[in-house]
């Protein structure tokens, strides 16, 4: 092993959406520096379609990866998944474990009970951010985090809002904290070019209620002859379907599932992020890379993306504030594209993968 790198333990519950992508170009990026990586992921919602993902990042993970049961909420394998990860931290020689999300984060810590020599890190990616605190699964949750504090090295939060929404349920971190945004690798910052035929906006995310999408097809029945690509798939797609009868737009509206981003992108002109909750979304990072004007609400991390330009975030929930910025763009596409070189600014200089990198590796050698 090279002088000076590191054996890192990567450990999440479900290698898809965001977290994981997260926790995929941070590994790349790591073994591409001549650290020693390694996954632990859940047994209990793999798939085709999420083997395929994780023997793509094979390569990368020089430590394996590596499979125990991490149920949703609670269950058996929350009392035998955090020995299990000790174990294999012992054997690996680990330096580093990274838990991310709430579950990864909770075996990431409890390993150290194993007296492993290794030092935990933890990035909520929302997680137990999004447990209210008048629920008992929320209660039991924070009472768990405040708990594992003392075994933590630092808290990496991906937004100011993931931070202060922490220190308000659970109480201010007692370990060390850091800021460290999402980043974007250097070939997503290719511009993507829509066809002359394009809808006009396009919506790529989950669809669930939390996401915005009912507010978004009632915007856009208000807009005579707009046209809406939405991909993504959800538990809310069948009353998504049904509200799209309702309101008429079965021919202007087009469910074309989960696809890739930048696929999705070259279907229209303007991207929605109509969130009625966020930590701090790629979608909105991608989609400004992308060079494609956004339309987002003011939510979460969203306003720390376009920072001077938060002023014309949308309040979320609100269809006739939505429609209002989904008019304004088709009124008036110069200005649409100058706000869109603007943001493009902003998440060049500050939303890059290198830079998210560094500063997480300048975490870990510091512990």
């Amino acid at each position: 092993m090279p002088a000076g790198s590191l054996r890192i333990l990567q450990v999440l519950r479900a290698p898809v959406g965001g977290l994981f992508r997260h926790v995929a170009d941070l590994t790349r990026e790591l073994s591409s520096r001549e650290h020693q990586v390694g996954i632990v992921v859940d047994t209990l919602a793999n798939d085709a379609q999420t083997e395929d993902i994780l023997k793509a990042l094979e390569a990368h993970a020089a430590l394996g990866i590596h499979r125990f049961p991490m149920p949703r909420l609670f269950g058996k394998g929350d009392l035998t998944t955090p020995f299990a990860v000790a174990r294999l931290a012992r054997q690996l020689d680990i330096d580093v474990i990274h838990g991310h999300g709430a579950k990864g984060g909770f075996y990431a810590r409890l390993a150290l009970y194993g007296r492993i020599r290794a030092k935990a890190f933890y990035t909520p990616h929302g997680g137990v951010l999004h447990y209210p605190a008048s629920a008992y699964s929320g209660r039991l949750f924070h009472r768990i985090e405040r708990a594992l504090m003392g075994k933590t090295s630092a808290i990496l939060f991906e937004s100011a809002y993931a931070e202060r929404t922490y220190s308000a349920l659970i109480g201010h971190p007692s370990c060390r904290t850091a800021i460290v945004h999402n980043g974007l690798r250097p070939e997503e910052f290719e511009p993507v070019a829509a066809p002359s035929d394009a809808a006009d906006f396009v919506f790529v995310g989950e669809l669930r209620s939390l996401k915005g999408i009912f507010p978004l097809v009632e915007a856009l029945a208000t807009l005579p002859e707009a046209r809406l690509v939405m991909a993504g798939d959800g538990p809310d797609r069948p009353a998504l379907e049904a509200r799209i009868d309702e309101l008429g737009l079965s021919q202007r509206v087009r469910l074309v599932g989960s696809r890739p981003a930048r696929h999705v992108f070259a279907m229209g002109r303007c991207v929605i992020v109509p969130s009625l909750a966020e930590s701090l979304p790629y979608i909105v990072l991608e989609a400004a890379a992308a060079q494609l004007p956004v339309i987002a609400t003011n939510v979460g991390g969203i306003p720390e993306i376009f920072g001077p330009a938060a002023p014309r975030l949308v309040p979320p929930g609100d269809a006739v504030a939505l429609a209002g910025a989904m008019q304004g763009f088709l009124d008036g596409r110069a200005q649409a594209n100058a706000d869109m070189r603007q943001l493009l600014a902003r998440v060049e200089a500050g939303f890059s993968l290198r830079h998210m990198a560094d500063s997480i590796e300048t975490l870990y050698r510091a512990a």
